[in-house]
């Protein structure tokens, strides 16, 4: 059995901060899931037109601001202005998208450790993933708990291991083919980021017995939670803050 590597992260882990009863990817998100007592939080990161590292899910800008095509056409200076709050309520108009590098410095002086998943516009992969590894290692110099580097991009997670090694990665997956250690072994992984319905509890231990770690997302039932605690996962990813503890 290979010997499991350090995880310095907690067991409970915020979906794009306190995604849904805040807007998410937002330092109002990172700030409400810590008042709801989490110290880890999951967040999408891609890039402007410009280079500049940001927060957000999709490929376009519709869902979740005031904008509209695609993200990574914009310039920071313009994507700055941007209202990524009022679709989700009116008490959060005006909120704006963060760059990571604003994340980083809240989640620093707050104690709040980052699944970072690198979400790259499509076409945009390998310069994505050695742009967020490089960002992340300049933000996170002298931490203690660095973020996990996350994707489902098996291109962004080469180029962030070519980027920056020392920092941890995760293959994010919502399959798990026959292959899934090879897969995360081969960009360096040190741990199995899986849809929850996925796991089983020998999918666990056979990934702890290759020497990989687990995270489970996104369980939002207390049962399901449980479940895959007693098996051994090291870490749920839950939109449940205000009920999952």
């Amino acid at each position: 059995m290979a010997a499991l590597p350090p995880w310095p992260y907690p067991k409970r882990c915020a979906h794009r901060g306190a995604g849904k009863l805040a807007p998410e990817n937002t330092l109002a998100a990172l700030r409400l899931g810590r008042e709801h007592g989490y110290r880890m939080a999951e967040i999408d990161v891609k890039l402007s037109a410009d280079g500049v590292a940001f927060l957000l899910h999709d490929a376009t800008l519709e869902r979740t601001t005031d904008g509209s095509g695609r993200a990574d056409a914009l310039p920071w200076r313009e994507l700055a202005r941007l209202d990524a709050g009022s679709w989700h309520s009116p008490s959060y108009a005006g909120e704006p998208i963060p760059t990571l590098a604003a994340a980083a410095r809240w989640c620093r002086a707050n104690g709040v450790a980052l699944n970072l998943e690198i979400k790259p516009t499509p076409g945009r992969e390998r310069e994505t993933g050695a742009a967020i590894a490089l960002d992340a290692a300049a933000a996170w110099k002298g931490s203690d708990v660095p973020p996990l580097l996350s994707s489902f991009s098996a291109t962004a997670l080469e180029a962030a291991l070519e980027a920056v090694p020392a920092l941890p990665r995760a293959w994010l997956t919502e399959t798990l083919p026959a292959d899934w250690r090879e897969r995360c072994i081969a960009v360096g992984c040190i741990a199995l980021d899986a849809k929850h319905t996925l796991l089983k509890a020998d999918t666990i231990a056979a990934a702890h017995a290759a020497g990989l770690r687990v995270a489970a997302w996104t369980v939002n039932d207390a049962m399901r939670v449980a479940e895959l605690a007693a098996w051994g996962v090291d870490t749920i990813i839950t939109d449940a803050v205000d009920v999952i503890t």
